[in-house]
């Protein structure tokens, strides 16, 4: 028999919130910064990951993004982390958000073509090795303007690849701010061409939960990334369950992010409660010190989720996915298939 720890750990999972950047180990991060001299955020190796809020944490990772200088590094990165994942939570697909704008900005340039290739390439290594699924999601970078994030869409069509399904918006605006509706031109760009849609919305303590319902009915968003503040308005919620949107949720790095306890009380415990779909995620593994593993061995134990609930979230992660229906049909029939295994085995 194994306990409710050890099922959620082997319970088999899909990853939708992933920044391919995070999925980096913390040797690897400070290897290369070694290499090319990249500074990172501080020089108390034991405190690397110590971060007072979003803000904070978001200074660090943009310099993470400095030390993956070529595209045999981000093909390297992508690799690890899946073996990784695989290891940590078993891992069966997942769906990264990509920031070319990063690479394109500095001192030593990588193109739009040459960032996703690369991942790519590490991904499909990967995937030869561990099985492991994937698509991309290229995300804008919100300190960018409305323009540029226009011109990233037009690279998007430009160089399409089979791999590369949708477009997101991440970091925070110079204002640190959400602001989603900065980006409307672009992301009817890209609903014209067919990219599927997603946001960072509605994510930290002072986001509104209008900034949902204009991802939802203006940026035509398919699904929500966090989204926690759809709980605080009765119409919005109402919007979301009626439009089926899921919602890709990531437990641990509310605890920093928003300063939030993990609790029965918490957004996303309310959101499962209101019947939406939700999946589970580490966002940001390298930096919130977190694995997917974690994220439901303990976060879903401290929202007091229980392993059914787990099954359910596990697959909601598979009807969110911006994969093939093939693909989503042969995913649910492993899960189901592990769950019986699994379930076989739980202690009462």
């Amino acid at each position: 028999m194994i306990s409710l720890a050890d099922y959620l750990q082997l319970l088999p999972k899909t990853e939708l919130h992933c920044h391919l950047t995070s999925t980096m180990r913390a040797t690897t991060l400070q290897e290369l910064a070694a290499r090319d001299g990249v500074a990172l955020w501080t020089e108390d190796a034991e405190h690397l990951f110590d971060f007072a809020d979003l803000v904070d944490f978001l200074h660090g990772w943009r310099i993470a993004h400095e030390v993956l200088r070529t595209g045999d590094d981000i093909a390297r990165v992508a690799w690890e982390g899946v073996e990784d994942a695989v290891r940590a939570g078993n891992l069966r697909y997942r769906e990264y958000y990509v920031n070319p704008q990063y690479f394109a900005r500095r001192s030593s340039p990588l193109s739009y073509a040459e960032v996703v290739d690369a991942v790519i390439a590490g991904l499909r290594r990967a995937e030869r090795d561990f099985g492991v699924g994937f698509r991309v999601v290229v995300a804008i970078n919100r300190r960018e303007s409305g323009e540029a994030a226009v011109d990233l869409v037009r690279e998007m069509i430009a160089h399409p690849r089979p791999e590369v399904v949708g477009i997101g918006q991440d970091d925070l605006t110079p204002e640190n701010t959400e602001d989603p509706l900065r980006f409307v031109e672009a992301y009817a760009l890209a609903g014209a061409h067919g990219l599927r849609r997603t946001a960072h919305v509605g994510e930290t303590p002072s986001a509104d939960p209008e900034n949902v319902r204009a991802a939802i009915e203006v940026l035509g968003c398919d699904r929500i990334d966090h989204g926690y503040r759809v709980v605080d308005d009765p119409a919005v919620l109402a919007l979301a369950r009626q439009r089926g949107i899921g919602f890709a949720t990531t437990p641990w790095s509310t605890t920093i992010c928003s300063g939030w306890t993990l609790d029965e009380t918490h957004r996303i415990r309310r959101m499962v409660d209101a019947g939406l779909p939700v999946s589970v995620s580490t966002d940001d593994a390298l930096f919130f010190r977190t694995d997917l593993g974690r994220e439901y061995r303990e976060g879903l134990t401290a929202l007091g989720l229980d392993a059914a609930a787990a099954q359910r979230i596990a697959l909601a992660g598979i009807d969110m996915a911006f994969c093939s229906d093939a693909e989503k049909q042969r995913l649910r029939a492993e899960f189901r298939a592990a769950f019986l295994a699994l379930d076989a085995l739980l202690a009462p």
